[in-house]
């Protein structure tokens, strides 16, 4: 049994800080913070940060089924991460052969020593025994001794993976397979990169946490691969017998003032392209969280909502269905993932376009992150808006993407995937090539 016990904290931005600076030498360490993003539903309006491991999941030849029996076994907080490319367990005809110079695990999880917890302007510790909590405390008085490396980045630029015309005409190709029937709708991505850079993981992720103030913010570090994500979106929430998907598709920048960005918020709002986007997304999520959800139950509480975020406003939808409460996690997620807002539609040949146009593999990006509770409840995330490094190597990854459906301009998703990748750039200090 994990208990949770409270912790005096004077300052608790300046406490999550030094927790920080603990993944410099503790590994796996995941932060989830919700930046107390207003008025976003179903939120959990805190933050959790788990910092090292009990027990721990790896990639397994029967990866799912494995999971599923691990959350079972442990009857305890699970944090953790699946990569885009687990889709290949869940359908076997698809593969990933694309470049990967990341090379991270195709999954992790684990069952955190300690689990600090920020909610309501309170702070608590879990651990399992009372030896973790004067560890701990051991820890803390490390950390205050630590100097705090302020280092963002080195001088370097990105790359892109490739050209602004070649992109053009893989998206052109692309609506071709549309207008003959192959799909109607696929996310199509992009990868910006570096090589040989050294950079201070945690200040780009602070930085990027300033820029941005997502609700579904991620910094994970496993065995020096760092995920610093800034992501708006929610794949999937489990809260008993309910399941929330909340898809985003539709995006546009923020104007610069307040007039500029209203007429911008309503310019999104009423774009019949982005809300054709929307409504295929919402129909898929509908049908997958119909696979496993009792008959009628799945429902829209809301299509189409503009939200508005530091850099970009954006069209997000709410789907909503009821599960038996014996559903087993796996099945939840052989059902739903990868998540319909980062493939398109049909799922599964969207999903094949995808690894034939796109040239980098998508790795964590595309993937999700997030936690589960001992009951089996469950919140994760979209990893987008993320910068991926792989500190050993020196190798840096931001990949963005847009929907393509027929009437998409190249020249427009293009601007777009850069706007996405804006804030990131701006956290990194750098700029593309």
């Amino acid at each position: 049994m994990r208990n949770f016990y409270p912790l005096a904290v004077e300052d608790e931005k300046e406490f999550k800080a030094q927790l920080l600076e603990l993944s410099k030498f503790i590994s796996p360490f995941c932060s989830l913070e919700s930046n107390n993003y207003p008025n976003y539903p179903y939120a959990h309006f805190g933050s959790m940060i788990a910092i090292g491991s009990i027990e721990e999941f790896n990639p397994l030849p029967n990866l799912l089924d494995e999971w599923g029996n691990f959350q079972r076994k442990a009857k305890d907080w699970i944090f953790g991460y699946f990569s885009y490319d687990i889709k290949n367990q869940i359908e076997p005809s698809l593969s990933s052969n694309n470049i990967d110079e990341l090379e991270f695990p195709d999954c992790h999880f684990f069952v955190p020593k300690y689990l600090i917890s920020f909610f309501n302007g309170s702070v608590s510790i879990g651990v399992r025994n009372q030896d973790d909590l004067v560890q701990f405390e051991s820890l803390l008085k490390k950390i205050k001794q630590v100097k705090k490396e302020e280092k963002r980045s080195a001088s370097f630029n990105m790359k892109s993976r490739i050209s602004k015309a070649d992109y053009i005409k893989k998206v052109e190709g692309l609506k071709d397979h549309i207008l003959n029937g192959d799909i109607y709708e696929i996310n199509y991505c992009m990868e910006l990169f570096a090589k040989n850079v050294d950079i201070n993981p945690i200040s780009v992720y602070e930085h990027l946490c300033e820029i941005s103030k997502a609700p579904f913010g991620v910094f994970y570090n496993n065995n020096e691969h760092f995920l610093s994500c800034s992501s708006p979106e929610r794949f999937l929430k489990r809260d008993n017998n309910k399941l929330i998907s909340q898809p985003i598709k539709g995006t546009i920048k923020r104007g610069i003032n307040t007039t500029e960005d209203i007429l911008l918020k309503n310019k999104l709002s009423n774009d019949e392209k982005e809300k054709t986007e929307n409504v295929m997304i919402v129909d898929l999520v509908r049908n997958d969280l119909a696979k496993i959800s009792k008959k009628n139950t799945v429902k829209v509480e809301e299509l189409c909502n503009i939200y508005t975020f530091e850099t970009v406003h954006q069209m997000i939808s709410t789907i909503t269905s009821e599960i038996e409460k014996d559903i087993p996690i796996e099945s939840i997620f052989k059902a739903t993932f990868p998540m319909g807002s980062m493939t398109g539609a049909p799922k599964l040949n969207a999903m094949k376009f995808s690894e034939l146009y796109e040239i980098s593999k998508r790795g964590l990006y595309s993937g999700t992150v997030g936690y589960i509770t001992p009951q089996g409840n469950f919140d994760f995330n979209v990893v987008i808006r993320s910068i991926l490094y792989n500190q050993k190597k020196g190798y840096l990854s931001i990949q963005v993407g847009s929907a393509i459906t027929f009437n998409s301009n190249p020249e427009s998703e293009y601007a777009e995937c850069l706007l996405k990748a804006k804030g990131l750039l701006k956290a990194l200090e750098v700029e593309i090539e």
